[in-house]
């Protein structure tokens, strides 16, 4: 029977109950009273399965079509060792937004209070999100650790944790909420951030993390993925800003709060682009300050310098150039252009 959405997304949901039994069963055998374990399945129920789980159901995806196999035939150990690596992503993405909102003192996260801001949660966040990263090595080890490419998943993990942090630096003092300096923007600069930030581990690690598991493994094949992976990351990434930006919060699930926060979006270097004297003092004045009315001010100032029409002439663009570079990819050496298509078909004109 072949899976809808629907059926694709319970069934990955059912893995995800039963890695927290394992991890459950982890922590019982480190004879860790019942209260902290009841309040770790509480964090990786609240943190980890609520998102839209594109990331971990991407490695499926990625796998199916690289082995040229129905989802539906896979047979069930095979599709609990790739299944288990998806959630190994979410669990990374848990880990990343519990600690990112601390850090930007954000209000909602999918439609939810923020974890710390759960009560009784607050610093004990800081703790739980280095548990939710922790969950991950613990699962490698349980089901790779016989396999010829395990040490290949950890460096994979460590490499894009790392660059995901190095990313989220420039981003913090680019974006530094108490000094506000407009000067400190450059689109090249964005472009790092967004990239380090978001792009490896949302769009290269699912792809990668399926190559391994198939022994598609050669430097060659990896580079071909990640230098048509990066960019598209970059793209989702631009789309994210502009829907902070001009979204709304039922359309993207939170509230967006990247000017009150000083953020060093593509909006705001765009709008740096076009500006004149005056309309740069009007930005100076009000972005990055705590307050719905210089909002609702800068937010006008970009509907008028027409940064709307600026991201839709950047989408086509973009896409155009992704095109071309997945068409030029060569096949030969086990990557398939049906993966990057796959990618590139849940960002585009997406509204949410």
């Amino acid at each position: 029977m072949t899976l809808d959405k629907a059926g694709i997304r319970s069934k990955f949901i059912g893995e995800f109950d039963e890695l927290v039994k394992e991890l459950v069963e982890i922590l019982t055998d480190y004879k860790m009273p019942q209260e902290a374990i009841d309040w770790f399945v509480k964090s990786l129920n609240y943190n980890t399965p609520g998102g839209k789980l594109n990331r971990g159901l991407s490695v499926i995806d990625t796998y199916c079509i690289l082995k040229n196999t129905p989802l539906e035939e896979l047979s069930g150990p095979e599709y609990k060792k790739v299944a288990l690596l998806g959630w190994c992503i979410e669990l990374l993405q848990a880990y990343f937004l519990v600690a990112d909102d601390m850090m930007d003192q954000s209000k909602t996260r999918r439609d939810q209070p923020c974890w710390y801001l759960v009560p009784g949660v607050d610093n004990i966040a800081i703790n739980d999100s280095f548990m939710l990263e922790g969950a991950i090595y613990i699962l490698l080890k349980k089901y790779f650790r016989q396999d010829s490419y395990y040490v290949d998943l950890l460096d994979l993990f460590h490499e894009v944790t790392f660059q995901t942090e190095l990313g989220q630096l420039l981003d913090l003092i680019t974006s530094d909420e108490q000094n506000v300096d407009l000067d400190k923007y450059t689109l090249e600069k964005h472009s790092f951030i967004v990239r380090f930030k978001t792009a490896y581990y949302s769009f290269y690690l699912p792809v990668a993390l399926a190559m391994f598991v198939c022994g598609v493994t050669d430097e060659k094949d990896l580079k071909q993925a990640q230098d048509i992976l990066i960019p598209l990351g970059e793209y989702f990434q631009v789309q994210d800003d502009f829907l902070d930006c001009f979204g709304t919060p039922e359309q993207i699930g939170k509230i967006g709060t990247d000017i009150k926060d000083n953020k060093c979006s593509w909006v705001v270097n765009q709008a740096l682009l076009k500006v004149n004297p005056e309309q740069r003092k009007v930005l100076d004045e009000n972005y990055g300050q705590k307050s719905d009315e210089c909002e609702a001010v800068c937010k006008k100032l970009f509907k008028d310098l027409g940064i709307e029409q600026t991201y839709l002439d950047y989408e086509e663009s973009v896409v155009g150039d992704i095109k071309k570079q997945i068409e030029a990819l060569d096949e030969s050496r086990g990557l398939k252009k049906q993966v990057l298509y796959e990618f590139l078909g849940k960002v585009y004109k997406r509204s949410k």
